[in-house]
């Protein structure tokens, strides 16, 4: 079995047929939208932004924004790719914890 590891983000079942049925990262995100008020998803499909190392892959936003288009065409899809995203998470947590809120 030969494929690119991103490739397993948006079909899982390449892993075996243990996997077989799992959604992939679009469809989790379609499936997430979904789920939200109707007056809300045109935002949200317009302000995706990825976040973490696994987003790193070259081509991962447009794929991601491309998949997103096929399962739904009703509105615009936008994924936004900081260069820092690597780090997104840490930089967020280190900002909660220095609130004074917190």
């Amino acid at each position: 079995m030969q494929f690119k590891v991103p490739e397993v983000f948006f079909k899982p079942s390449k892993l075996g047929q243990q996997y077989e049925g799992l959604p992939g990262i679009h469809e989790l995100i379609f499936t997430s939208i979904m789920k939200c008020d109707n007056e809300i998803r045109k935002d949200l499909y317009g302000n995706i932004v990825l976040a973490g190392g696994n987003t790193m892959f070259p081509g991962m936003n447009e794929r991601i924004n491309f998949e997103l288009s096929e399962v739904q065409s009703n509105f615009k899809v936008k994924v936004a790719a900081p260069n820092e995203r690597k780090y997104t998470g840490w930089i967020g947590g280190s900002i909660l914890a220095s609130l004074s809120t917190f």
